[in-house]
């Protein structure tokens, strides 16, 4: 029986991937496209749509462990609560979900509320699984380095409330850890909800001071223009999208990103190490940069 990844050529899903390979583990990979990237060996390509209700039945065949992962589509729902349903159907009850932090919170942003409500399907369903919540990614900064680095201004407007960014690489690591954990019971283990975190409380002027100090000049704070936002967004990708992420900005800006008290300490325990500090990832994509 093997672990079933979807997103699996993704920024998360492909790490997460090769982890599980590391940890010896049989691992399929949900692909749309086959041969679009290399995997490890050992890594069997499963072509498949998480719209496709044929292809997915098919996928979740001789599967004992899913990681479900959807990106942020129009049919996002539809997306997560079939591939649930069939996961159900095909009997497999270790389930590792990825939603985000504050999705019950952030009740007028499309994609947050779309992911609550696969939680809520987990909950209602007593599906074994473990539900991570994680914070704004730091790698998400990568779309927006040109910008800090050309113009001096970091444009993303988080505001002041506080947001606890966290390394995708812990994501995985965090992940793989669940994945392994009940991939490996010998039977079904307690839902658990996990709010992923990083150990620092970023605002947009913090932000732009850390990406100051690692480019040795000046990068100030765009400000909190929401409205400005999104039609940089939509000036290079769809309308909904921009919007969407207009909304998450605002709830941002409003409440902040936060875990609950201790999620940092419960997460460096499970790490058995500190989670990685957007300090040290500015320094460390800044340095990539730079010309040799």
């Amino acid at each position: 029986m093997s672990i079933l990844v979807t997103g699996a050529t993704g920024t998360v899903g492909s790490l997460i991937v090769q982890r599980l390979r590391d940890a010896n583990a049989e691992v399929k990979a949900l692909v749309r496209h086959p041969g679009k990237i290399s995997f490890p060996a050992g890594v069997t390509e499963v072509a498949g749509d998480l719209a496709d209700v044929a292809s997915m039945r098919a996928a979740l065949s001789s599967v004992r462990t899913l990681f479900l992962l959807n990106a942020v589509t129009p049919d996002e729902i539809t997306q997560a609560l079939i591939a649930l349903n069939l996961a159900r159907e095909a009997g497999v009850e270790r389930i590792v979900y990825l939603s985000v932090i504050h999705a019950d919170r952030y009740t007028n942003v499309p994609h947050f509320t779309g992911k609550h409500t696969v939680e809520r399907m987990i909950e209602s369903l007593d599906m074994a699984a473990t539900i991570l919540r994680p914070a704004y990614f730091m790698q998400n900064e990568r779309m927006v380095q040109q910008v800090i680095e050309n113009y001096g201004v970091y444009p993303m407007p988080i505001g002041s409330a506080g947001v606890a960014m966290i390394d995708v690489r812990d994501i995985a690591d965090l992940a793989v850890g669940e994945l392994l954990r009940r991939d490996r019971a010998p039977d079904r283990l307690p839902r658990v909800t996990l709010d992923l975190v990083g150990p620092d409380r970023l605002t947009g002027p913090s932000a732009a001071e850390v990406w100051s100090t690692a480019l040795g000049r000046e990068v100030k704070y765009g400000g909190d223009d929401t409205a400005a936002f999104e039609a940089q967004m939509a000036s290079f990708g769809p309308g909904w999208l921009a919007y969407d992420m207009r909304l998450m900005m605002e709830g941002i800006q409003q409440h902040g990103m936060r875990g609950a008290d201790g999620a940092v300490d419960r997460l460096e325990a499970m790490l058995g190490r500190p989670l990685r500090r957007y300090v040290d990832f500015v320094g460390e994509t800044a340095a990539n940069a730079k010309p040799d």
